[in-house]
């Protein structure tokens, strides 16, 4: 028998990227020192048409659950179309994704009789990157729902790849100065997190903003030497072009950096990588790829790859699909194109819907069998895993590779404890602690 929700209960409903989900806890934190009651936030994500549609199908699912609750609606999908979301009839207020995370946000005022259905501002014009964590009383560890802590260090694009919408939805690239990221590093660390998990827009070109210009490189060291008590450093998601002298061999050589990168890949052939607006070819990601792991032998990497791109050809589409296995992407993300309307590449002739799902399954499946032998390998080896709260029931550890391991009598969540693997299943591996 499920409980009724408290009248005066704030849900937050996470869509999208792992920065929407760092937001998510930091407007959870803002919403209570508000005093805000008996509201849902839906926080939408407008990376594809799927993701509009299914942040609208829980607008009308959050107020059928909850009938008498303020329903607010931020995010980026919020951001590209306040009036949108505004005539839903379920909306109380649509927030701009800068206004969401500015303290007073969510204050009673906001939401009377007479006050604004949409705040949203010109984020092209902001030029702070994390307001939520301006100031002592909302600094990160107040809001942080995780064993490993999510911490936004970069926000916006200057980029404007022809597939994407969301410089639209974040604005332009800023970043965190190196000194608050630290200090909120220190914090989260004396909060008890082991893993600290870099996150942004578009993370490789934190710096650029900053005087001198530094490169991303230049943060995770000065993180990695100035919080020494740190266990683990993750980054988010990285462009594969951005990948400066300073990282890559902190990579390779810095044991609390994790041997893992997730790269915002989206195909594997020249010719839709330039149609794309992309910054790096094929062999510019498979050298980089191959002087890593020539490094660092224990690597792994993720990807993100967009399936059927305008004019893509069964040729073009065989080097995406191959790359998987030339390069081994044991934890691939694959997106079936989906036009967005503003954006270039939606004027260019479609491929067909059919086409189009055949080709994600085809990836899918590759990545599939990746993972299942990047598993397989693992058997045998001993590791380090810090183990979260999945469920009211389960934990899971997870390995530095960003491989997850399920144990009988798991220890406490935040443990960060040596293990050995035992087995390995299509999706995740089995283990016994060492004693």
């Amino acid at each position: 028998m499920t409980s009724e929700p408290d009248i005066n209960d704030v849900d937050v409903i996470t869509l999208g990227c792992r920065l929407n989900a760092s937001e998510s806890d930091a407007m959870a934190a803002l919403a209570r020192d508000d005093g805000l009651r008996n509201a849902v936030i839906i926080n939408s994500c407008a990376v594809t048409n799927e993701a509009v549609a299914e942040s609208r199908r829980r607008v009308r699912k959050a107020k059928r659950d909850r009938p008498d609750a303020k329903i607010i609606v931020t995010g980026c999908a919020a951001q590209i179309d306040p009036k949108a979301f505004a005539a839903m009839p379920e909306v109380d207020q649509v927030l701009g994704n800068h206004d969401k995370m500015l303290p007073g946000a969510f204050l009673d005022h906001h939401f009377g009789e007479g006050s604004e259905r949409i705040r949203v501002n010109d984020i092209m014009a902001v030029r702070d990157s994390a307001p939520q964590f301006m100031g002592s009383d909302n600094s990160p560890e107040k809001a942080q729902s995780r064993t490993r802590a999510f911490l936004q260090v970069q926000n916006g694009c200057d980029h404007r790849c022809t597939f994407c919408i969301i410089p639209y939805g974040r604005g332009n690239a800023r970043s965190v100065p190196a000194g608050e990221v630290v200090s909120h590093v220190r914090s989260l660390v004396r909060q008890g997190y082991r893993e600290v998990v870099l996150t942004g827009v578009d993370l490789s070109s934190w710096g650029g903003d900053l005087p001198g210009s530094p490169p991303l490189g230049d943060l995770v060291r000065r993180v990695l030497k100035l919080v020494p008590e740190l266990a683990r450093l993750r980054l988010s998601s990285i462009d594969p072009a951005e990948v400066d002298p300073i990282l890559f061999e902190l990579i390779v050589s810095e044991p609390r950096m994790t041997p893992y990168l997730h790269l915002s890949l989206q195909a594997g052939d020249d010719m839709i990588l330039k149609r794309m607006k992309r910054r790096h070819t094929r062999q510019q990601v498979v050298e980089l790829c191959a002087a890593l792991r020539a490094r660092r032998s224990d690597i792994t990497f993720g990807a993100d790859i967009i399936a059927g791109f305008p004019t893509e050809t069964d040729a073009m589409f065989d080097n995406s699909l191959s790359i998987v296995s030339e390069i081994g992407i044991p934890w691939l993300h694959v997106f079936p194109y989906s036009a967005r309307e503003g954006t270039p590449a939606a004027k260019i002739p479609p491929v067909d819907g059919n086409i189009v799902k055949a080709r994600a399954k085809q990836l899918r499946d590759a990545g599939a069998k990746a993972k299942t032998a990047h598993l397989k390998s693992k058997i045998g080896q001993a590791d380090v895993a810090l183990f979260e709260e999945t469920g009211p029931e389960t934990r899971l550890g997870r390995l530095p590779d960003f491989s997850v391991v399920r144990m009988d009598n798991p220890p406490p969540a935040g443990s960060l404890v040596e293990i050995t693997v035992i087995g390995a299943t299509d999706d995740h591996l089995t283990g016994t602690l060492n004693v």
